[in-house]
């Protein structure tokens, strides 16, 4: 699943897509994230674990506006999302938000509409498509994501397994550089996790720069590029996935590790 990373010639190394300094948050006087640098190249697949409470998803949050941190900076497709802790104009936001896909762990489908329309809702509205355009890619997406015999459904219809997979098509219709998911397998049955991680896997394969957060140890040592290791609010681990899961430099990261997988 891993992306052939090797520089012919002497290509310069590839700017990051984003890009991470000092990012701080807080939430009263506990705090969230301490200072955290990093970066993501383009076609990187960037898996954060670390055990609850370690400030994964508020790093996740803070890289598309939904967290206001109160200090670093953020850059994400070319943007300074967050500078100094002040962040965009919301004009700009939503503009940025079209170019970050983000997949939460709760779907957040709209009931009242069918599969079809929760896909087509967005490009329709906010890039302008026709309706035909907007269903012509809806159609495609749910055939990549396995649904295209559920595009008349209700989301109440759909177990969620399909609702998940529906979730995603619906970011990959705005046509996003970055793919953001929070968690996105932790509010399914266990049966039907690996739907949505096969999907998650095809993107991979794609070369769509994603960050995931996830509890799904097999999918952050087959999938990931980079598996970042969080607690207390900082990074304190982060490399390949055959370092972190067979030699990690840290005995925090050895101890989660030992207790995650012997659970599992």
């Amino acid at each position: 699943m891993k992306k052939d990373s090797v520089m012919t010639g002497a290509s310069p190394p590839a700017e990051p897509i984003v890009r991470i300094r000092g990012l701080r948050k807080s939430f009263g006087n506990h705090v969230v994230l301490n200072g955290i640098d990093f970066d993501v190249l383009p076609s990187q697949v960037v898996v954060v674990i670390g055990p609850s409470g370690s400030g994964k998803s508020t790093f996740l949050r803070c890289c598309n506006g939904l967290e206001q941190p109160e200090g670093g900076t953020v850059e994400i497709c070319g943007r300074t999302l967050v500078q100094d802790g002040r962040m965009l104009p919301d004009h700009d936001l939503n503009a940025l938000r079209e170019e970050v896909g983000m997949v939460f762990q709760s779907f957040n489908l709209f009931p009242h509409l069918s599969v079809l329309d929760n896909v087509t809702l967005g490009p329709r509205k906010l890039h302008g498509l026709s309706r035909k355009e907007a269903e012509e890619r809806a159609q495609a997406l749910l055939a990549k994501v396995g649904l295209a015999h559920k595009a008349t459904a209700m989301p109440a219809s759909l177990s969620g397994g399909q609702k998940q997979r529906v979730a995603i098509a619906r970011a990959l219709a705005m046509e996003p550089r970055v793919m953001l998911f929070d968690e996105p397998t932790s509010a399914l049955d266990p049966e039907l996790v690996g739907e949505v991680l096969q999907v998650m896997k095809l993107l991979a394969s794609e070369g769509m720069t994603m960050m995931v957060v996830t509890h799904e140890m097999d999918f952050a040592r087959e999938v990931g590029d980079v598996v970042v290791v969080m607690d207390g609010g900082g990074i304190i681990e982060a490399g390949e996935p055959a370092t972190i899961f067979t030699n990690p430099t840290q005995e925090r990261t050895r101890s989660f590790l030992q207790a995650v997988l012997t659970r599992a």
